[in-house]
């Protein structure tokens, strides 16, 4: 494997390069993320925490489902609209509790699609649809969702926690398939129990109120090393992480397992003493987690393979979102 077309490949990645048009958003709304007082966090979390007193926030966070997707699988974009979301509560150690959904139509045929996926997606989490808005006359079709969840304010896993000498982690469920239609979606839990894959939402929620972990994310577009990215623009931080230790699907090409979508999965960082509690609480729940790396202070990632270590991405000269202090 040639490690410099691997690093090339993955900051080319249009789940990547699609990112930075954040920093734009973010810069525009700046003055008014916290005009309440009551905000907790900064742009660049999974989702947003209000605080509403009593040791409790309100987390706020919304998706909306690549065209992409929409087009290869509408049924399957309905669902996903769902598990994204749900894994965004997760990756905060919260409990979804709602969510409300933006539709837009130009064929009834692919909507009726979507909106069995939603249900099914529901069901599979236990997390209502209670509202939204529809468009009925667009001419294109379109789907956002927004979630609502809650946590305890003084247990909640942000992005912004890490610090050097935390340990790098990975964890994602090795159990499942790419989709027919869509090879970067991991799908690990459309044939798995609802027990299931709730306790893998739920597991998180206890991790976080053990504060085993410094801090998270769930992986999203950008894919394994492009969401930890993210995490470290948060933190002001960098990381060394060795490839080969990342947990991997055998069936799966490292290219296309460092984009991949994992209906599971999340990068994390802990202090030491704290990873092999992290590891065995989602081992029981068909999580994989390894250590493949560790936080530095330098703001950069580097990606080590074959006594070979290569820069993969700089906050100075190439951030996915740009977030960085």
């Amino acid at each position: 494997m040639n490690l410099d077309s691997l690093i090339d490949s993955i900051q080319n990645f249009e789940g990547v390069t699609r990112k930075k048009s954040i920093e734009n958003v973010t810069n525009l709304l700046k003055d008014v993320y916290n005009v309440s007082g009551e905000t907790l966090l900064a742009f660049g979390d999974d989702a947003s925490a209000i605080d509403i007193g009593d040791n409790t926030v309100v987390l706020v966070a919304a998706d909306g489902i690549w065209g992409k997707l929409m087009d290869a699988d509408p049924y399957w974009a309905g669902y996903c609209s769902v598990l994204v979301n749900v894994n965004d509560i997760a990756a905060m150690g919260g409990k979804p509790i709602a969510m409300v959904n933006i539709l837009s139509i130009d064929n009834e045929k692919i909507a009726n699609e979507v909106l069995k996926g939603i249900v099914e997606g529901c069901k599979k989490f236990n997390v209502p649809m209670v509202g939204g808005h529809l468009h009925p006359d667009s001419n294109y079709n379109s789907l956002d969702v927004s979630i609502v969840g809650i946590a305890k304010k003084d247990h909640l896993i942000t992005s912004f926690g890490a610090t050097v000498g935390n340990k790098v982690l990975v964890a994602i469920d090795l159990d499942g398939k790419q989709h027919d239609k869509f090879a970067l979606n991991w799908d690990t839990t459309f044939h798995k129990s609802p027990k299931l894959v709730q306790d893998q939402i739920k597991v998180m929620k206890t991790i976080a109120e053990k504060d085993l972990i410094t801090a998270g994310k769930d992986i999203s577009n950008p894919g394994i090393l492009g969401t930890l990215e993210m995490l470290l623009e948060s933190s002001s931080c960098g990381a060394i992480v060795e490839l080969e230790k990342i947990p991997r699907n055998s069936d799966v090409s490292w290219e296309e397992w460092l984009k991949i979508y994992p209906g599971a999965g999340f990068v994390l960082t802990a202090k030491e003493e704290n990873v092999d509690s992290v590891i065995s609480l989602l081992k029981k729940y068909s999580i994989e987690t390894a250590v493949v790396g560790e936080i530095i202070e330098d703001k950069k990632l580097f990606l080590t393979y074959d006594n070979q270590k290569k820069l993969l991405f700089d906050q100075e000269k190439n951030p996915v979102i740009g977030l960085s202090d």
